[in-house]
């Protein structure tokens, strides 16, 4: 295998001692953007030769880390290295501290409050405290809610390029579940708009009938974050007024939950 390879223009270093960690450096190279590649993508970017490219992505592709598009072409983050990265985030040494940032969330506000992640076309709740209200939504830790209609989902979506939101809602369809329910890309741009003006997205009965939900970006001093703070509760208890009344706390919450990010 040829010597260790850098790109100038995408700053992309693919190096290892050992044919695994070589393996694992093309996956980080990979994982590193929001983009799918072909073969030859890859031979350009690391300087490594086709045939060698060509095994280790047959390798990855076999072993579900990596998947090949229905074009045959490209390749991108398969299943098994997408639910790797998601026990990372669920089980991480950070969990009880943000849980007390969740926790104590809660307590100011009285309502159930989520932490989310971004995981392909869903938003993937990390994890979650239930108020103690008698009428509540039941989730838990490791639900999935499709990203169309979800408030976190649209903050975390909102960091992203015009081109690279159509690309990752292509990949789904946007069911409508409730009358609310936004299922068109240039109705979801328009939201999209919106959310990038005020700093906070709503989720007004877009996924469950009855349901009002309003979050915050966790911000992330060093890039685009992938995690998103909300509140939630039964429209008789949470109206667009009251949740702007919530933003302060959960503003406060995102930066508490920030600093844990950078001191772990």
């Amino acid at each position: 295998m040829s010597e260790i390879q850098t790109d100038v223009a995408e700053g992309v270093r693919l190096s290892g001692d050992t044919p695994t960690m070589r393996l694992f450096a093309l996956l980080e190279v990979m994982a590193g953007q929001d983009r799918r590649y072909t073969l030859q993508d890859l031979v350009e970017l690391t300087g490594l030769p086709k045939p060698t490219v060509h095994r280790m992505l047959q390798q990855l592709e076999g072993s579900g880390l990596l998947l090949r598009e229905s074009d045959g072409r490209h390749y991108g983050v398969g299943s098994r290295l997408r639910r790797l990265a998601e026990n990372l985030l669920l089980h991480d040494a950070k969990h009880g501290a943000r849980h007390a940032v969740l926790r104590h969330l809660v307590d100011e506000l009285g309502e159930t409050c989520n932490l989310t992640a971004l995981s392909g076309t869903d938003v993937l709740y990390l994890d979650r405290v239930e108020t103690a209200a008698p009428l509540r939504f039941y989730l838990y830790p490791g639900s999935r809610v499709p990203v169309h209609c979800s408030a976190s989902g649209k903050v975390l979506l909102a960091q992203l390029s015009a081109a690279q939101r159509r690309r990752l809602l292509s990949h789904t369809p946007m069911e409508r579940y409730t009358p609310n329910t936004l299922t068109t890309v240039q109705d979801y741009e328009k939201d999209i708009a919106q959310v990038k003006l005020n700093g906070y997205a709503f989720d007004n009965e877009e996924f469950l009938s009855g349901l009002f939900c309003v979050a915050v970006l966790v911000p992330r001093a060093d890039g685009k974050s992938n995690m998103a703070v909300a509140t939630q509760a039964p429209i008789m208890r949470m109206t667009p007024e009251k949740a702007l009344q919530c933003l302060p706390a959960l503003q406060r919450a995102a930066a508490a939950l920030a600093r844990i990010e950078e001191d772990f």
